[in-house]
């Protein structure tokens, strides 16, 4: 992630986030409202030279209502998973500004209304992660902005479930957690992106259309019709993210690949 400021009457921050692809797949949710997932998942986050989401926040006081603006063409605020992020970031900024005897701090502009602009430079909703970038982009443009500390993995997932694994570099996993509340529902960093600078992922772009069933559909229709994601989350998934996780603290390619094109035929 990166981020450039400005300030003056009105405050700015523009952030870039990256695509991340995961090796081992997340699919299904146990909350669907906290997305919270029914096992572990490991990604690798791609460069941000060639895919990235851009987000600009700003807040002012002129602002009279939030609003957000995608790929040019302004989106509903209302979208619930978007509200989840605000009111989270907004709870967090609130809670360290109170009683806080730091002039920066006790100013933060937590009650103005916030304006948004990202853009992808790749297809939206078409298969290649755009809303892991996009949500872990503005998770984090907003906690610039509004000068939140913490776990932003957590704010991130509940934009997008894969968002969380997007506001780390490298190779990242996503604990499932037990947690009610999803706090342990959070993504770590397995290696850093130098870790194994030999590996390329190839992004062949087929069609830019928008899929015609969404993840979220999808994972749903799963979950409540095949009777083999039960023995898939109970067998399959703990012993391939083992693996996946030794292939590559070892770099092994070999190992890395058979593992991953083990779960080719589940999305996440």
């Amino acid at each position: 992630m990166s981020a450039s400021s400005e300030q003056s009457e009105m405050k700015i921050v523009t952030c870039t986030g990256p695509v991340n692809i995961a090796v081992v797949k997340y699919w299904g949710k146990r909350d669907p409202d906290l997305i919270l997932p029914v096992n572990d998942s490991i990604s690798v986050t791609l460069s941000q030279k060639q895919l990235c989401a851009k987000t600009t926040v700003a807040v002012s006081s002129k602002f009279t209502e939030d609003r957000i603006w995608l790929n040019g063409k302004e989106e509903s605020i209302d979208n619930k998973r978007l509200q989840r992020c605000l009111t989270e970031i907004r709870r967090r900024c609130r809670k360290r500004k109170i009683g806080s005897d730091n002039e920066e701090l006790s100013t933060l502009p937590v009650n103005q209304c916030i304006h948004i602009c990202s853009v992808n430079n790749f297809p939206t909703a078409a298969g290649l992660a755009s809303s892991a970038a996009g949500y872990a982009c503005l998770v984090y443009s907003l906690t610039r902005l509004l000068l939140v500390g913490g776990d932003i993995s957590v704010i991130a997932r509940q934009g997008s479930g894969s968002a969380c694994r997007s506001v780390m570099g490298g190779f990242v996993l996503w604990e499932m957690g037990s947690e009610e509340d999803g706090s342990d529902s959070v993504a770590k960093q397995l290696a850093t992106e130098e870790h194994w600078p030999e590996l390329r992922i190839l992004v062949c772009v087929v069609s830019a259309q928008k899929k015609l069933i969404s993840s979220a559909v999808g994972m749903s229709n799963t979950v409540r019709t095949s009777e083999l994601m039960e023995h898939r989350i109970k067998h399959v998934v703990p012993s391939r993210v083992l693996r996946i996780k030794q292939a590559i603290e070892q770099k092994n390619f070999e190992q890395f690949a058979i593992e991953t094109m083990k779960v080719c035929f589940w999305k996440g």
